[in-house]
């Protein structure tokens, strides 16, 4: 893979630049409002149910929590301004393992009795005295809420709550969009879908084969375990025998990409590190990925492959 593909054309830079982001707009049209709309119908259930745990945040205390501790992440959510999960625990000085796994709906199992209520009183504290009293009237009222009060709050602490989880619900589906994109281009070529043995040397991966998320170890004193999103054993091996590995990127806006850029190489220096310099790694790019960014990763001597031309995958010798 001595050849580069588009790492020494910055010629094409600004047209590809174009192509992508314009690309990545159009599958967010289709995909998001669809996606987020699912998640609110969803997620609106769960806020009302945590209205209905705490009597209309009437009861926040620490036996309601104990009771309902997926109620947690919604309760974030009642108060002004909302609360990061971070952001609650240092208020509250509060147990980072006991918020993780209330925000996954459960209790820690080994936390004894009274601590667990010590801790729990400590979170009810600081959302009682946050709560967004606009959002429900019917606190400073001293009265029952309305269907229709009711019905409001739980709307905008939804969309507080969706807004929160809404680019993990796109990065997640894009991710996959990618994958399958990648896939469906190998499966028409001939190559086929199988996982290789974590116990084999990388470079006994069976042609014509390919994998996603597969791990690899590097590190030479301290091994860890880097994740690859597509590992490909083109039909001719290669001199070194290693298969060609692929990061899949998509971005939603310039800003995020160059704050992250630095993962590539350093990713790429491990695996240079463990299997050699000649390991071949690209990039699958989608997205706001600007001049930037670009020329950073060149620099690195890391190349790519966009989306809209995927065909260039051809040019790694698959």
């Amino acid at each position: 893979m001595s050849r580069q593909i588009n790492a020494n054309r910055p010629r094409l830079w600004k047209s590809d630049i174009a192509a992508s982001v314009d690309q990545f707009n159009q599958w967010f049209m289709r995909f998001a409002p669809v996606a987020f709309r699912s998640t609110r119908v969803k997620t609106t259930v769960h806020v009302k149910a945590a209205l209905l745990a705490t009597r209309d945040l009437r009861s926040i205390d620490a036996a309601t929590l104990q009771a309902n501790p997926g109620a947690l992440s919604t309760l974030r959510m009642c108060t002004a301004p909302p609360l990061a999960v971070d952001r609650l625990i240092g208020l509250a000085d509060a147990n980072k393992n006991l918020v993780g796994r209330m925000e996954d709906g459960k209790l820690p199992t080994k936390m004894n009795a009274a601590d667990l209520k010590v801790e729990l009183t400590k979170l009810c504290r600081i959302i009682s005295r946050l709560l967004d009293r606009d959002i429900f009237p019917w606190l400073d009222a001293a009265k029952d809420p309305t269907d229709h009060e009711r019905d409001r709050a739980s709307t905008i602490v939804a969309d507080r709550l969706c807004s929160a989880v809404a680019n993990p619900i796109v990065r997640n589906a894009q991710e996959q969009r990618q994958l399958k994109l990648v896939g469906d281009w190998l499966d028409t070529r001939g190559y086929r879908k199988q996982g290789h043995p974590s116990g084999k040397p990388l470079t006994e991966m069976a042609a014509a084969t390919y994998t996603f998320r597969m791990n690899l170890a590097v590190g030479k004193t301290l091994k860890v375990n880097i994740p690859v999103d597509v590992v490909i054993q083109p039909k001719k091996l290669r001199k070194d025998r290693l298969p060609i590995l692929i990061e899949a990127k998509s971005a939603g806006d310039f800003t995020n990409t160059n704050k992250r850029r630095k993962e590539e190489a350093t990713k790429i220096h491990q695996l240079q590190a463990a299997y050699g310099k000649t390991v071949p790694f690209v990039l699958f790019l989608c997205g706001y990925f600007g001049s930037d960014y670009l020329g950073y990763e060149a620099a690195e001597g890391i190349d790519w492959v966009w989306e809209h031309r995927i065909d260039d995958l051809v040019k790694l010798g698959l």
